[in-house]
């Protein structure tokens, strides 16, 4: 689904982020991407988006270049990204309205609509949302209101799901309700899930494939293989420490 072909990245003023970084992603996978800070994580969302371009290379989705954001794209970014004025139905049919606007020009909404899979109140039932539906952004929890910024992408009818530290600022239960969530609606819609961490134990939870990313620039794409994660239980399992112990490990040298 996706390629990224000897691309170049940087900055002005400072060193290249990626060099001729190649990487790919099949339709339906589960990544993470994990780092230290400023390695280059959010960067790589960006580009995938076509909210910022590579210097030199390619990256391509289903064939086709990233120029411009691609409408079958989902990205959450970190503070949700919620209008504070907007209630939280009127939050989750922000895409809807906006590509009302545009109509089907395949820029800003797929040419081939079908409005059966863009309906508000199924996700606002999905997520629980549904008794929240006309409050505002600041008299929701922190849960809430990522649950509501996940509505907002999903009842797009998304194929590619994008999370930029999505449950960072959670307390643990609910990151991990959260995260439980996100696993459920990747298998039920076909997603292919790219997310963004910090966190170790994260990385390990929703990817079925790690990308470890290194202070820039980044040249080799690290790829740590994690197979086990779809198994029932497996945040108790031995295989889950291991994962963890080797992302330890690997991020310490």
């Amino acid at each position: 689904m996706i390629e990224v072909q000897n691309i170049k990245f940087e900055y002005p003023n400072m060193p290249p982020v990626f060099d001729q970084f190649n990487w790919s992603v099949d339709r339906g996978d589960a990544w993470s991407i994990i780092g230290p800070s400023g390695c280059g994580k959010s960067t790589l969302l960006y580009l995938l988006s076509g909210l910022r371009l590579p210097s030199s290379g390619r990256i391509a989705i289903d064939g086709i270049q990233v120029t411009h954001p691609r409408p079958q794209n989902g990205l959450i970014i970190q503070d949700y990204g919620l209008l504070p004025w907007a209630t939280v139905r009127k939050n989750v049919s922000l895409g809807l309205d906006i590509r009302q606007f545009y109509g089907p020009d395949g820029i800003h909404a797929p040419i081939e609509n079908d409005q059966k899979k863009m309906s508000i109140d199924p996700w606002l039932d999905r997520l629980g949302l549904a008794d929240q539906a006309n409050k505002f952004p600041s008299q929701l929890s922190g849960g809430q209101r990522q649950r509501t910024a996940i509505a907002r992408t999903l009842v797009l009818n998304p194929d590619l799901l994008m999370m930029d530290e999505p449950f960072s600022s959670l307390d643990a239960p609910t990151r991990e309700g959260l995260q439980q969530l996100v696993l459920e609606l990747w298998r039920e819609q076909n997603l292919t899930l790219l997310t963004v961490t910090h966190s170790i134990e994260e990385a390990a939870i929703l990817g079925e494939r790690i990308l470890l990313l290194e202070v820039p620039p980044n040249r080799d794409a690290q790829v740590i293989e994690n197979p086990d994660m779809s198994r029932p239980g497996y945040r108790q399992s031995d295989a889950y420490l291991q994962i963890c112990q080797q992302l330890r490990e690997r991020m310490s040298q």
